[in-house]
């Protein structure tokens, strides 16, 4: 499960247990990024402090497991060379890549998304209820072969988003119940958030 976590929320582990759960995984990866490419130039808080919060949200999950390969390749990251080592570490297992709707939307501006998209199979986790916009032009721009390896999945609880938990933050309001006790006792210990004072991606 790649993704920025800026911060981490219960929105974000609703989606991995549900993805475990329905789909048989041994184990859900968290993988936050280093650099998010379609971040470039947007406030990104430092990568260790992301982190540091996802291993805080997860530490309780025994099928729940943090990757600090893109900490580690440094650079932009990408999700093809991501899958495409995660592929050749597990060559016997089937490998899957859960993301939200807004990244499917946002799939054909990635690198190499022809290719990523018959290297593994995707969960794409929606709202309940959801219902895809045939004319939406995003997913006429999606490749064929996509559909074959994509299944959506209803998730309860996914009106959390990391953009306004930052927000609650700055304007002081509470965060209560949007992300675990021990990640909202690290943003208020560490006074994340609290200004814009925030890397940008590409640091």
């Amino acid at each position: 499960m790649g993704g920025t976590f800026d911060p981490v929320h219960f929105g974000h582990l609703i989606a991995a247990e549900n993805s475990r759960s329905e789909f048989d995984l041994d184990r859900v990866i968290f993988i936050p990024a280093e650099r998010p490419p379609h971040k470039e130039g947007e406030a990104v808080l430092d990568s260790h402090k992301r982190l540091e919060m996802v291993k805080l949200a997860i530490e309780n999950n025994p099928a729940f497991e943090i990757s600090t390969l893109e900490q580690e390749r440094q650079g932009p990251s990408y999700t093809i060379d991501t899958v495409e080592y995660f592929r050749s570490r597990f060559p016997d297992t089937q490998v899957f890549f859960i993301m939200g709707m807004d990244s499917l939307l946002m799939f054909d501006t990635w690198r190499d998304y022809e290719r990523l998209a018959g290297l593994c199979r995707f969960i794409v986790v929606t709202r309940p209820g959801y219902v895809m916009d045939a004319g939406n032009p995003a997913l006429a721009r999606l490749p064929a072969r996509l559909w074959d390896n994509l299944s959506l999945l209803e998730i309860p609880g996914m009106d959390i988003s990391s953009s306004d938990i930052r927000r609650r933050v700055r304007w002081g309001f509470p965060i209560k119940y949007m992300v675990p006790a021990a990640v909202e006792t690290y943003i208020k210990e560490n006074r994340l958030y609290e200004k814009e004072e925030i890397t940008n991606a590409g640091s």
